[in-house]
């Protein structure tokens, strides 16, 4: 089978561990070219994809490989939209890692640009496809909850020391923070669910020393169909809350824990080895109904991997993108706008 080459332009946490594996498993598609100046990233990249070539800077992949399809930019945060219109001015499709830039005008940009050039562009929003989100997912599909009134979705970890790395230790103004970290992947999720926001809340804070950007967030969105969103985003969370909790007319489902295809990647497998992907044990599953006639529901497996096969089938199929760049643009309206009615830096 013909295979499509991809370029991978960055490889740090997320285009060593979240898109290059996954582009890997992907049958119509391969790591064909790696852009990183770091030897140490450069030999692992070698190690990881045999016959992978090496660019030191994004400006000689555009004007040298050749053998390119797709260009995936999983750089830092303030580079995904300088770096995605130089993409597209080289004539190749476009993958961004979220958040799709730092500001919704800059992403606007973007998708303008690949509207003009008539390329495929697409933002990385893989929590679609996480286990607990595909289950909620399908509950709504099936009319359990009858009119969901409250979600409440929550990402919180328990890191009271400061790692360092731009992400937690950068200025807001280039992306950092756990505002566009994680509140990317909970907003488009909200959004994904329940449709646009009429009305948004938000406070953020900074609980460590030494942090630049927000490390503690909530945000709140009404939804125009009635929904209420509320979403935590936290490293500093002695005690983690439930992961998802939906509350219906009729029902109400509460989940915790973390879908296990992100500490699967961390630890170096690939969704093509053969096992289980994206699984968990009837005791993580979630729990569905209402008062005391309560029950376990199959939490539905992690599906990382369907996003390339999504690009795959956009560039060999004609199907439409895995995910449409203007959801994330109105992701990042919500966020400016949520760092802006908390007082945020820019203010």
């Amino acid at each position: 089978m013909d295979q499509l080459g991809v370029a991978v332009i960055g490889y740090g946490l997320a285009g060593a561990v979240f898109h290059a594996p996954l582009i890997a498993a992907e049958p119509r598609l391969r790591v064909a070219s790696v852009v990183t100046s770091s030897e140490e990233r450069a030999a692992q990249a070698r190690a990881e994809h045999p016959g992978v070539r090496i660019w030191a800077t994004a400006e000689e992949l555009f004007a040298q490989d050749e053998d390119v399809d797709l260009a995936v930019i999983a750089t830092p945060n303030r580079t995904h939209a300088p770096l995605a219109l130089k993409a597209l001015a080289a004539g190749l499709p476009v993958v961004v890692d979220k958040p799709f830039a730092v500001t919704a005008a800059d992403a606007q940009e973007v998708v303008e640009a690949a509207e003009r050039t008539d390329l495929p562009l697409s933002v990385f929003q893989n929590r679609r496809w996480d286990n607990d989100f595909l289950t909620v997912r399908a509950l709504l599909d099936a009319g359990e909850f009858g009119e969901v009134r409250r979600f409440e979705s929550r990402f919180e970890r328990w890191r009271p020391e400061v790692k360092g790395g731009w992400r937690e230790v950068g200025p807001a103004e280039d992306g950092a923070g756990i505002l566009f970290d994680l509140g990317a992947h909970l907003v488009d999720q909200a959004l994904t669910l329940f449709g646009p926001v009429v009305e948004v809340y938000a406070e953020l804070d900074r609980r460590r020393p030494g942090v630049a950007a927000d490390d503690d967030a909530f945000i709140a969105l009404t939804h125009a169909q009635g929904t209420r969103s509320q979403l935590w985003m936290s490293a500093v969370a002695p005690q983690l809350g439930p992961r998802l909790r939906v509350l219906g007319s009729t029902n109400g489902y509460t989940v915790s824990g973390l879908d296990p295809q992100e500490s699967a990647l961390r630890a170096g497998r690939r969704p093509d080895d053969g096992k289980p992907w994206g699984t968990v044990d009837p005791e993580a599953w979630g729990i569905l109904g209402a008062g005391a006639d309560l029950r376990a529901v199959p939490t539905r497996p992690g599906d990382y991997p369907a996003f390339y096969a999504g690009m795959a089938a956009t560039l060999l199929d004609g199907a439409p993108v895995p995910v449409d760049p203007r959801d994330a643009v109105e992701t990042l309206r919500i966020l400016e706008y949520a760092r802006h009615v908390a007082g945020g830096p820019e203010d």
